[in-house]
């Protein structure tokens, strides 16, 4: 490929995928290189507020398996973010997949805390039917239509066997907590519903190693960090792009234009494309000139991306025990395995079946984070503040029996109705494949050459083929999109005589 002597790499969006590419290109020896962000703000999906004096995560929580595989991890570490028992071997050596060693609290809809010993049988249960997906790895076909459906089928055959000497309503009582879980781990996936997510590529996802943790001063102190070992000028805020012109036929000339929705029109080199999956979905048929391959179209439209909100929630004093984690809420109605409502606008808060519980902090605050995903969390985000309050006031105290528990105020999330990421994440639907995650990280054109080099570029979490949905594999694959660029520039990053 024909060496262009100084490049000009525009990056569209300046979410951590962005960052984590400008970083590595500047670290390179790129000096042309800018982000065009839409928003007022660095950081994307990372977003840290305040819910009075308690830091709340609005986006990206965890530190999902923190250990030297994990790039967040490395760098939250060197950047001094994290707390002593992160930093610990034991809790990067332990190997929990998706189900960390939380404490429980269970309460029912008929206002009564539950023996949380009887109740974790049905936890352990589902946890261990989720791991078996496992088994599903590489397949091609299943005899099951989703995860969902697996689930429902092990469910019943194994609590015929290990729960038959159960009184009936205990019996019952396990089986609605089945729902709980499963409307629970709706959230892990970004998903309306369990049925939704396609039971062989639900396998695609890697865990890593180590014991999920947090940032004692919120997630935006990575972003802060890592912000500020870039030069101060290379972000443009308020910059939304209206359209990303390429050009497919080798015959024109190779230089990409940014069209801005303000009418600038930015000549470049290389862009690296960030956006989320979810305004891809809505826009990609105008953010591209001339339009996408139909591969990457249809893997586009393959790839599930759904909404997942948190609710925080604080209370002038505990009505949880003091070592609990998360607060599981099982409605005796719900035997038949369900993971969405009926009627979305007069039951959607029966969909958060879960709280965990935030650790008291300095100013004594009590505070919990609900977790709601699906159609019921977007219908959420349209309800007035006041409405989302009472309907949470309602739902505790029908679950603890008190009458007397007052929220003192709250503080949500609303992803779905955010103009530039229209969701949370992304998550494998019915008939997706890693084909899908290969062809979102496909550059334009598909194979560069001195007469038509690589003109756009793909980075996100959704383009990352095993640790999509995660805030690592977004930095993962701005890493990968900046190495592509600098694989192809040897000069700029050799050493100097």
């Amino acid at each position: 490929m024909a060496e262009i002597e100084k490049p000009t790499i525009v990056i569209v969006g300046c979410g951590i995928a962005g960052i984590s590419a400008a970083s590595k290109l500047c670290k390179a020896g790129f000096q042309d290189v800018r982000i065009l962000e839409a928003t007022s703000r660095s950081g994307g999906r990372i977003k840290t507020e305040k819910l009075g004096n308690y830091i709340t995560e609005i986006g990206a929580t965890f530190i999902h398996g923190p250990c030297k595989e994990n790039p967040v991890f490395c760098l939250s570490r060197d950047y001094g973010l994290l707390d002593r028992e992160a930093l610990t071997r034991r809790n990067q050596a332990m190997d929990i997949g998706e189900s960390p060693p939380w404490v429980t609290n269970w309460f029912s809809s008929s206002g009564q805390k539950l023996n949380a010993k009887q109740m974790d049988s049905a936890l352990d249960m589902f946890d261990k039917i989720v791991d078996d997906t496992e088994q599903f790895k590489n397949q091609r076909e299943t005899p099951w239509a989703s995860v969902g459906d697996f689930v429902r089928s092990k469910v019943k055959e194994q609590a015929t066997k290990k729960w038959k000497g159960k009184d009936e309503s205990t019996r019952k009582l396990l089986l609605c907590a089945i729902s709980s879980m499963m409307k629970f781990e709706c959230c892990s996936s970004a998903v309306h519903s369990m049925d939704e997510l396609d039971l062989a590529a639900y396998c695609m996802y890697k865990d890593l190693k180590g014991l999920d943790c947090t940032f004692p001063n919120g997630y935006e102190g990575l972003i802060k960090n890592m912000m500020s070992e870039l030069p101060s000028d290379l972000v443009t805020y308020n910059k939304p792009v209206h359209c990303i012109h390429w050009n497919s036929s080798e015959s024109q000339a190779s230089t990409v234009t940014v069209e801005c929705e303000d009418g600038e029109r930015i000549p470049a080199d290389h862009v690296i494309a960030t956006v989320p999956l979810g305004y891809l979905k809505r826009h990609c048929s105008t953010l591209f000139s001339p339009s996408l391959p139909a591969n990457k179209l249809q893997s586009i439209q393959n790839l599930g991306f759904g909404t997942c909100n948190k609710i925080y929630v604080e209370f002038e004093s505990p009505w949880w025990d003091a070592d609990c984690d998360v607060i599981y809420l099982v409605w005796k109605d719900e035997e038949d395995f369900t993971d969405k409502v009926s009627d979305i606008s007069k039951n959607w808060i029966r969909k958060m079946s879960a709280f965990t519980v935030l650790k008291p902090s300095e100013s004594h605050s009590h505070v919990l984070c609900g977790w709601i995903a699906g159609h019921e969390s977007e219908y959420m985000e349209t309800l007035p503040e006041q409405e989302v309050k009472r309907a949470i006031t309602e739902l505790v105290r029908t679950f603890t029996g008190n009458s007397t528990i007052a929220l003192k105020r709250i503080l949500r999330s609303q992803w779905f109705n955010d103009p530039w990421t229209c969701g949370s994440y992304c998550h494998p639907t019915i008939g997706c494949s890693a084909k899908d995650l290969r062809n979102m990280m496909e550059p334009l054109p598909k194979k560069g050459s001195e007469s038509q080099p690589l003109q756009v570029l793909f980075a996100g979490e959704a383009t990352h083929p095993c640790y999509y949905s995660s805030v690592h594999g977004a930095v993962l694959s701005g890493w990968r999109e900046a190495d592509r660029l600098i694989s192809n520039y040897p000069s700029i990053n050799a050493p100097q005589d």
